[in-house]
């Protein structure tokens, strides 16, 4: 084990892949020559030569639609999109074609493709540039949808999506590229479908994804100071979802939050507490509640951008309202 920020390990695993396979190559608007825009793919072009390292123009329904055709014909390209927001140029290449073509093809055609960059807020890109768009990919079959958190995590996950034979949609945590963690060397995989017990307890569970799960984590001491023991799970991936180990706690726990950073209608947290209800209602002695993002359009302004995003005062108050404590 060796401790790495959030940025080196993703950097690191992409850097094994394309030594291990000659398919994998990377494709984005300015991650040859300068690297990166957040310097993930700094030194890649010295690396692994133009050819693999391609620096493309700015449009991200063209670049997307040359690497939906490359993993169609074998290969196993690795897209970087400098903000997600700027996927919705491309969702038509993503949603129509890349999400569909095996479907369409009976299987016969696979799309071993990888397309990764920033997700949500935190750093203060305002509203043009501050979108959440886990519940958006994660709405079509087709996709697989990832949001890990801890450097070792986002080592193991990004290797197993650029072998993955399907399209993955790998939502970065981009205001913790800086922070750090332990990651084991060599050959490490994360499998999709599997939670993490981020935290073990036993009065309420929290459950999160992306940075939400350090701020659950931060809250859940914040509650054991009072005596609460609050179980946090890391979904680390959105589609597929592992349901049961949510389920699990839920048991445990019998009560639970649901943590995002994304605005409250229709998101992931609707969707987990939708299956705690039908999954796991008889063990509930407390209504399922959520903690979201404001229903605004993110702010450019550091102190309000702070305002529209969950803390660790609305988690630690809505624990202690569903275990009926006054706040």
């Amino acid at each position: 084990m060796a401790e790495k920020t959030y940025r080196e390990a993703l950097k690191e695993a992409m850097t094994e892949e394309m030594e291990r396979d000659e398919s994998v190559l990377l494709l984005g608007e300015d991650i040859g020559v300068y690297g990166g825009t957040h310097l993930i793919t700094d030194g890649l072009l010295d690396m692994f030569g133009k050819k693999r390292v391609i620096d493309t123009p700015i449009s991200e329904a063209g670049f997307t639609g040359a690497a939906i055709g490359m993993a169609m014909m074998g290969l196993r390209p690795v897209v970087e999109m400098m903000t997600w927001n700027f996927s919705f140029i491309a969702a038509d290449q993503i949603i129509q074609n890349a999400a569909k073509v095996r479907y369409f093809s009976g299987g016969q055609v696979q799309v071993p493709l990888v397309i990764r960059g920033p997700n949500g807020g935190g750093v203060q890109l305002s509203a043009q540039h501050t979108h959440s768009l886990e519940s958006f990919y994660g709405h079509f079959p087709g996709l697989k949808v990832v949001a890990p958190v801890t450097p070792a995590d986002v080592k193991g996950m990004m290797i197993s999506s650029i072998r993955d034979p399907n399209p993955v949609i790998f939502l970065e945590a981009g205001a913790l590229y800086g922070t750090r963690g332990e990651v084991p060397e060599g050959e490490h995989t994360v499998p999709f479908g599997k939670a993490r017990v981020a935290r073990e307890g036993s009065d309420v569970t929290l459950v999160a994804y992306g940075r939400q799960v350090l701020l659950c984590e931060r809250a859940a001491e914040r509650l054991a100071e009072d005596g609460i023991e609050a179980e946090v799970i890391d979904l680390r991936s959105i589609r597929p979802l592992d349901e049961e180990t949510v389920i699990e706690s839920v048991r445990k726990t019998h009560r639970a939050v649901s943590v995002q950073e994304q605005w409250r209608y229709y998101g992931v947290s609707s969707e987990i507490a939708a299956i705690i209800q039908e999954k796991a209602f008889d063990y509930l002695d407390a209504p399922v509640e959520r903690v979201s993002g404001a229903e605004v359009p993110a702010p450019y302004a550091r102190n309000l951008e702070l305002m529209c995003f969950p803390s660790e005062e609305q988690v630690v108050e809505v624990a202690r309202r569903v275990l009926y404590q006054e706040v």
